[in-house]
């Protein structure tokens, strides 16, 4: 996976913006609702080829099984171990699990959010409940 595909999935999703907040060299990707202020972070790569990795957000249980389960997937660097992986993109993991992976960090940002606010975005799990 390139950085322009992991771009483009974190982009793909309603109410999602890339954002800067530690500077040009780490890409963070966050949702926010249509006249909401701020938003809320589901994943940030640094973009850099040669320390490929985007972190994350993972529910503790998922994310305890997946490090055991994958060397490629680990705490994140500088962020809460219990809920964030970081996720190596060297090609070690298929490309689909990564998207499943992005999916699923996202759907655990915008479930913290208001139900008007999730209404909003469209978010396909309020079916579900």
């Amino acid at each position: 996976m390139d950085a322009s595909t992991l771009r483009d999935i974190c982009l793909s999703f309603p109410g999602t913006y890339e954002d800067f907040p530690f500077g040009p060299e780490t890409s963070v990707f966050k949702v926010r609702p249509s006249g909401a202020s701020g938003g809320k972070m589901f994943a940030a790569s640094a973009m850099d080829p040669a320390n490929w990795y985007v972190s994350l957000k993972c529910d503790p249980v998922l994310a305890v099984q997946l490090r055991s389960a994958h060397p490629e997937i680990t705490g994140a660097w500088h962020m809460n171990k219990t809920h964030w992986n970081g996720v190596r993109l060297d090609g070690g993991l298929p490309d689909a699990m990564v998207r499943d992976m992005v999916e699923d960090s996202y759907d655990l940002v915008v479930s913290s959010l208001t139900r008007k606010q999730q209404e909003q975005l469209g978010w396909s799990r309020l079916a579900r409940e």
